[in-house]
């Protein structure tokens, strides 16, 4: 839940725990299950497409950061006071390392009249695949009031499931049924993806999802224009503009406590938010700052990023396209320790979590070499320590 931050999503705000109990403080939600709706009647087709529109932006979300839901059911889907529909229950998701080696997942799981016929065969199923049937059965409650698959003899079930034998309603209309029949596909290889039903046309009608979570905020920044002091030779405090400059692009100074500072047992952001310790990367380099700087401006060119310098020795590296959670943005500070050793710190501001860690380990990390002296590992650091003050000395 903490990989999936999605306004169709309830949210998880932490987690607490003593030795009997743990505690899931998570986002209130007034509106109860969408099944006490469908209960009363199947809905109108505008409004469970709807609700369909924003399951599968959820689901879809979900799966990019590689978690199956596998108990998709009317019941796990909230409604908010204004009607928004919330995924919530994921006591049976799975994460995508948990595949076996053939790549499929092998836990027979979830509630039998919404589950793919490829999980009760017990041969292996494609996560994604799974949910995306569990979807076409929320749909088809939605719009005829039961279940497409229900029978009172469970094995008798399973056989219309295997069979993919259901059949629609004369009031679905003739999109509706189209998209049911490749979402009820029995071969999960070639059933409907949810990137293809959110090109279906019957889909996108009225089409209005929530963008909140493709935009965060982002702080303002203080930058120097290049040219402000090309025709004034102007003063501040008893200097020039340039002596100011110069100033405040010297890297910030890192002394012995700063150092033990930043060690990961007094790291207490790490302690409470797993994501702080996932975007952020230390280094440390004999390197002069001006050099560490033109290394990191080459990397951001190769990788399209766009450089802004910053006060101090930060810099920020920002993509020009946005990903699902806006426009992706790399922070890189330099820490003066003496004027031969820097301390460098990589970590996201903004943008999408496992987007910046990629970039990190597959992109930045290989293209450092040249000047990294050691990643940090701050126990390591604290160790040198004494190394670094003869250096100084």
């Amino acid at each position: 839940m903490k990989l999936v931050s999605h306004p169709n999503i309830v949210q998880l705000y932490e987690v607490l725990a003593t030795k009997n109990k743990i505690y899931f403080v998570i986002e209130y939600v007034k509106g109860g299950e969408l099944f006490n709706k469908v209960v009363k009647g199947k809905l109108k087709e505008s409004l469970a497409r709807k609700y369909f529109q924003q399951l599968i932006s959820a689901v879809d979300f979900c799966h990019s950061r590689g978690v199956y839901h596998r108990d998709l059911k009317l019941e796990n889907l909230l409604l908010d006071e204004h009607g928004n529909l919330k995924i919530s229950d994921f006591g049976l998701s799975v994460l995508a390392e948990s595949k076996h080696q053939d790549g499929l997942l092998h836990t027979t799981c979830g509630t039998p009249t919404y589950v793919a016929p490829e999980v009760i065969s017990r041969k292996g199923y494609n996560g994604s695949a799974a949910d995306v049937w569990s979807c076409g059965v929320i749909l088809f409650v939605l719009m005829a009031g039961y279940l497409p698959f229900q029978y009172s003899n469970l094995m008798e079930m399973y056989k219309k499931i295997a069979r993919g034998d259901f059949k629609c309603p004369k009031s679905f209309p003739r999109e509706v049924r189209k998209l049911l029949t490749k979402i009820f596909d029995t071969n999960p290889a070639t059933r409907i993806s949810i990137p293809k039903i959110m090109e279906n046309l019957w889909f996108k009608k009225s089409l209005n999802l929530s963008k909140s979570f493709n935009t965060e905020l982002v702080s303002k920044e203080v930058t120097i224009p290049s040219d402000a002091d090309t025709d004034f030779d102007l003063y501040v405090n008893g200097g020039t503009v340039s002596d100011a400059k110069l100033e405040l692009s010297k890297p910030a100074n890192l002394n012995a406590f700063d150092i033990i500072s930043l060690s990961a047992g007094l790291d207490l952001p790490g302690l409470f938010d797993e994501k702080h310790k996932k975007t952020e990367e230390r280094f440390t380099s004999q390197q002069p700052s001006s050099a560490i700087i033109s290394k990191l401006e080459d990397i951001a060119k190769n990788l399209k990023l766009k450089v802004q310098k910053k006060v101090g020795g930060l810099l920020k590296l920002e993509g020009e396209t946005a990903g699902r959670k806006g426009v992706l943005s790399i922070e890189a500070e330099i820490f003066e320790v003496t004027p031969s050793f820097h301390l460098v710190e990589v970590k996201k501001s903004s943008g999408d979590t496992l987007e910046c860690r990629d970039i990190l380990k597959q992109e930045i990390r290989p293209a450092l070499k040249d000047i990294v002296w050691t990643w940090q590992g701050f126990q390591m650091l604290l160790s040198i320590l004494p190394r670094i003050y003869l250096i100084y000395d």
